[in-house]
């Protein structure tokens, strides 16, 4: 039954996160919001588990909740429709769902590139800060290139920490990075993987929403 109803959980997720139920509860505090069923005896007592702070919107240090809303959505959830006729026919099941690569379908729906730009900024930084405090290979770069880099906000959790980086660039597709402002000390270049493989020895690869396919 758990493998049957596996889309359910993350769907009440998405809709406890839209009513702020989340919110109100971690507003409320641990173990302070109660309902009391007297005809049953019944106390129950709310409070939130620790991976469940994850969900809050605004958390600091990044947050999960937009990226929920992005793999829930609606657009997304088409695209697993087309999966076997992806398979049985080649190509991919967004385009099977779209006649459209994705890339192409976000520059076209603004409130979903909305969502989608949304997603990348929260989550980069959960993984980001400890990726910084254990890895050591940026220190005595002085150029570097991040390769899909969204909004370029992970470059610019880099080159805070190593300011001795003096050039920074952030490659992605014209759709992805047009709307989004750049950070000081960052340069957005509309470029792909081998224009930017050709203008630097020092780079990283970012993957976005990899459901996108």
């Amino acid at each position: 039954m758990q493998i049957v109803s596996a889309s359910v959980l993350p769907l009440v997720l998405k809709a406890a996160v839209e009513l702020g139920v989340l919110d109100i509860i971690e507003k409320s505090g641990a173990g302070t919001l109660t309902t009391d069923d007297h005809d049953n005896h019944v106390h129950m007592v709310y409070a939130l588990a620790p991976v469940a702070t994850y969900f809050l919107p605004n958390r600091e240090g990044g947050s999960l909740a937009p990226l929920l809303e992005l793999i829930q959505h609606k657009t997304m959830l088409n695209m697993w429709h087309h999966l076997k006729d992806a398979v049985l026919e080649g190509g991919l099941p967004f385009e099977k769902a779209f006649g459209m690569n994705a890339v192409e379908y976000v520059g076209k729906d603004a409130k979903f590139c909305e969502i989608f730009k949304g997603s990348t900024r929260d989550f980069n930084p959960l993984f980001m800060q400890r990726i910084l405090e254990i890895y050591k290979g940026f220190d005595g770069l002085k150029f570097l290139v991040d390769v899909g880099g969204g909004d370029g906000s992970l470059l610019n959790l880099i080159i805070s920490k190593y300011p001795a980086i003096i050039k920074a660039i952030n490659y992605d597709l014209a759709p992805v990075i047009e709307t989004f402002p750049p950070y000081p000390g960052i340069e957005h270049v509309v470029g792909g993987y081998i224009h930017a493989h050709s203008r630097s020895r020092s780079h990283f690869h970012e993957v976005d929403a990899p459901q996108l396919g």
